[in-house]
Parts: structure tokens; sequence; C-alpha cells
């Protein structure tokens, strides 16, 4: 946050994003009425983040490119307080790894899959792309 006041004009979005992301944090914390756990702190970053990229498509389809990007820049330094994300690869590969635990032979098991999948990847992967890996390996079973 020092960093972003520091650079004054070059920092604005950044501060503001910060702002955003410590009053979200702060919210969290008085709705749970105790401190926060690294989990919640990146659920609830993770949250902000999706409702900007989901806010910025939707933009986008109105013809508003100018909002969609500012939304997107938003999104861009929300990344950067977030653990590393998995990338597609290494989501298939834990995916198999859980299908292979549980024995799911089919989309019938979907249900259980994700259910033993998402706490492994939680706030490293979204949901989506997870259940779009899973749902195509259980049908190639």
């Amino acid at each position: 946050m020092k960093q972003a006041m520091k650079a004054r004009e070059a920092g604005k979005l950044r501060l503001s994003v910060i702002r955003m992301a410590l009053a979200a944090l702060k919210n969290k914390q008085i709705e749970l009425g105790r401190e926060l756990e690294d989990d919640d702190v990146v659920a609830v970053l993770h949250g902000e983040l999706k409702r900007r990229r989901e806010a910025a498509r939707e933009y986008r389809e109105l013809g508003r490119d100018d909002v969609a990007e500012v939304l997107e820049q938003e999104a861009a330094v929300i990344v950067e307080y977030l653990p590393q994300q998995l990338d597609e690869r290494e989501i298939r590969e834990l995916a198999r790894e859980v299908i292979a635990e549980l024995g799911a032979s089919g989309p019938r098991d979907m249900g259980k899959v994700m259910g033993a999948i998402m706490p492994r990847v939680r706030g490293r992967a979204d949901g989506k792309e997870v259940n779009r890996i899973v749902r195509e390996l259980l049908q190639s079973q």
C-alpha cells in the first residue's frame, strides 16, 4: 500500500484495489466475528477476483470495453496477492489421482470426485476449470 501511495498517479489503480481488498477483508472479519485465517483471506480475494472477471466479461458483451479494461486491470492486481494458480496440466494430474483414489468410473461419480478435489485446489484453481477437467476425464473412462 505504501508503494502504491508513493507512486502517485501510477499507483492510483493499485491503491484503490488494495483499499477495496482491505475493506472486503475487514467486512468478512466482522461477519465471522473472529480473526481471518489464511484460507479466509484467499477466499475473499478469490471472490473479489471472480466478481471483477465476470463484470468485465459482461461489460465487453455490452460494448463497454473501457470499463472492462479497468476491471481487468483491477483483477490483475488482485491476482498478485493470491497464491500461485495451478495450470491445466497440474489440475489434470491431481484430478487423475483423486479419480484413482476414489475408484470413480464415470460421470455419475462427478459429485464424489469434485467433493474430494476442491479442498485440495481451493484458492489455487477456478472451480469451473476443475469441473470441466474432471467431467472430461470421467467421460473418457
